[in-house]
């Protein structure tokens, strides 16, 4: 591959060149993603959906940032992860390599191309982007304007694709070449994340959805429990680590609740409560068996008051989606618990769930989250878009 002879100093200068020229050419990226965000109004698109495709200036600054941070994050490949000597003289080392051609899919987040793009060089990988139809026009651009001036430091456009057209087709016809790509990386909905890893003869690293969790403990502190609630419902519900579901425990719910419910209500966030949470919040709409499950990208949270952090446990393992799940305590104990027990990539104590974030973590970016368990799990930066050789250095030895 090209991208191995390319050095780690001139991948970050390509990075920071990436970086400036997003900065040089905000007005025009912010005038195409207009026309997708115009496009997307008219036929009627959720709120949500207009937020996650909506690029302004300070998200366009944290494009510039990521990519800036990404460049002074040491480089993954060629670290020895491990090494060791056998008896017969040999010397194995285990050795960080690039995975190969990455295929990202994914829908309204014109970022994730400029993210993805300086993930995948940093670590010496080369990407296929495929973005959503309803935000081709900002995606295009950001790929025109990231791509233009790789050549000065070796590295071929190619390094970077990005598929151009909007038929389905050529997602189906990316899934069923594994002669050209490594690994997909679906970033959306859940059924277009159903769709690829059901027809992809590619290996897939993935998240269905994110169904997460806020548990208050009897032990919490009731101040920052709620000020944690809004943060993590209400900073912006549309995303995949907001909270869907509060779960409160018995003896402080009659205190908690109103106060949260008042607050919830300003947001004006719809709650949706259990046959004990609606004794105390009169009036509001009772929580069906399917809004355990719902992944609501909304202004919408249900509520279930629970007797312990056992029962809190048990409900997240069975309704989540092993994403990102937190508890309020001041128990060192039942923290403990909360922590080893609840079956997640991220689990949070007396902190909120939108923390989960490449960023956030200080991983520079993120090519996606991943709930799965094997190889990548929570968000995925530098070393998870990297496998491993063995070097096995001997001195003429023979095996008997």
């Amino acid at each position: 591959m090209v991208l191995s002879a390319v050095s780690t100093k001139d991948r970050n200068k390509a990075l920071l060149a990436m970086a400036d020229s997003l900065l040089k050419n905000l007005r025009y990226i912010l005038l195409c993603n207009a026309r997708d965000v115009s496009r997307a109004k008219k036929k009627g698109t959720s709120g949500p959906f207009i937020d996650r495709l909506s690029l302004t200036n300070e998200r366009i600054k944290g494009m510039v940032e990521s990519l800036r941070s990404v460049a002074a994050l040491k480089d993954p490949v060629g670290e020895i992860i491990k090494e060791w000597k056998r008896p017969n003289g040999l010397l194995i080392k285990k050795v960080r390599v690039p995975i190969g051609v990455i295929g990202i899919i994914y829908e309204a987040r014109p970022n994730v191309t400029s993210d993805c793009a300086g993930l995948c060089l940093k670590s010496g990988n080369a990407c296929v982007l495929r973005g959503g139809s309803d935000s081709i026009s900002s995606n295009l651009a950001i790929h025109e304007v990231i791509t233009k001036d790789l050549e000065r430091f070796g590295i071929p456009k190619a390094a970077v694709s990005i598929i151009d057209v909007k038929e389905r087709r050529a997602v189906d016809f990316l899934l069923s070449a594994p002669e050209f790509v490594d690994l997909i990386i679906p970033r959306g909905g859940e059924g277009l994340i159903r769709h690829v890893a059901g027809i992809s003869r590619i290996p897939v690293i993935k998240h269905y959805k994110g169904v997460c969790h806020l548990y208050i403990d009897k032990y919490a502190d009731l101040k920052k429990a709620l000020s944690i609630t809004l943060n993590a419902k209400v900073q912006r519900p549309g995303v995949c680590n907001a909270i869907e579901t509060l779960l409160v425990h018995k003896d402080i719910a009659k205190a908690f609740l109103p106060k949260a419910a008042h607050a919830l209500k300003e947001a004006k966030v719809e709650l949706r409560g259990c046959p004990k949470t609606r004794q105390i919040l009169k009036g509001i709409k009772g929580a069906v068996e399917k809004d355990w499950y719902a992944e609501y990208l909304a202004l919408i949270l249900a509520v279930k008051v629970v007797d312990d952090v056992q029962e809190a446990i048990r409900f997240i393992n069975r309704y989540g989606s092993s994403h990102s799940d937190a508890i309020i305590t001041k128990n060192k104990k039942i923290a403990d618990e909360f922590l080893k027990g609840v079956d997640s990539a991220c689990v949070y104590l007396n902190a909120s769930t939108r923390f989960t974030d490449g960023y956030q973590f200080g991983l520079g970016a993120e090519i996606g989250i991943s709930t799965d368990k094997i190889h990548a799990r929570g968000p995925m930066a530098l070393e998870e878009i990297t496998s491993y050789k063995y070097l096995v250095l001997g001195s003429g030895q023979i095996r008997t």
